[in-house]
C-alpha cells in the first residue's frame, strides 16, 4: 500500500517540533547558568554598573592627556614593517609584493604603500613587479 505524502510531512514536522523543544530546554539551562555566573560576579564585587538611558558615559581620557601631554605609545618590537619588508627582499631578491605580504602576514594593499616609500628612500628597487634590495 503506497504511503500518503502527508505521513512524511507529519514525521518531519514532529522531528522539528521535538528538536525545537530540546533547544528551548538548552536555552533555559544556559540562561540559568548565566544568572548564576552574574550572581557570583556580583558577590565578588566584579559587577559593572549598567549605564541607563539617561546616564552619561564615563570619560575615557586619562588625566595625563588633560594636561596636553602626548599619549603613551607602545614600543615596537623588532623594527618596523618597512624594515621587515627590506629583510624579506634581501633574503629573496626578485620577490613580488604579494609574496612579501604573505611572508609578513599582512595585507598586500598596505604593503604596496610601504614598498613605495622604501623605493623613494632608495632602500629597494622595483623592476616590473619584482623587488630587489638597493
Amino acid at each position: 500500500m503506497p504511503r500518503k505524502p502527508s505521513d512524511g510531512v507529519a514525521k518531519v514536522r514532529q522531528a522539528i517540533d521535538d528538536r525545537l523543544s530540546q533547544i528551548a530546554e538548552e536555552i533555559k539551562g544556559l540562561e540559568n547558568e548565566r544568572q548564576q555566573l552574574q550572581g557570583a560576579r556580583d558577590a565578588l564585587g566584579g559587577g559593572k554598573a549598567k549605564r541607563g538611558p539617561g546616564r552619561p558615559r564615563k570619560s575615557t581620557s586619562s588625566p595625563s592627556r588633560a594636561n596636553g601631554a602626548q599619549p603613551r605609545r607602545r614600543k615596537r618590537r623588532g623594527g618596523t614593517r618597512a624594515d621587515h619588508a627590506v629583510k624579506v627582499i634581501k633574503s629573496s631578491p626578485g620577490i613580488g609584493a604579494s609574496d612579501v605580504a604573505k611572508k609578513l602576514k599582512i595585507k598586500p594593499n598596505y604593503l604596496y604603500r610601504v614598498l613605495g616609500d622604501l623605493e623613494k628612500e632608495g632602500r629597494v628597487k622595483k623592476d616590473g613587479r619584482k623587488y630587489f634590495p638597493a
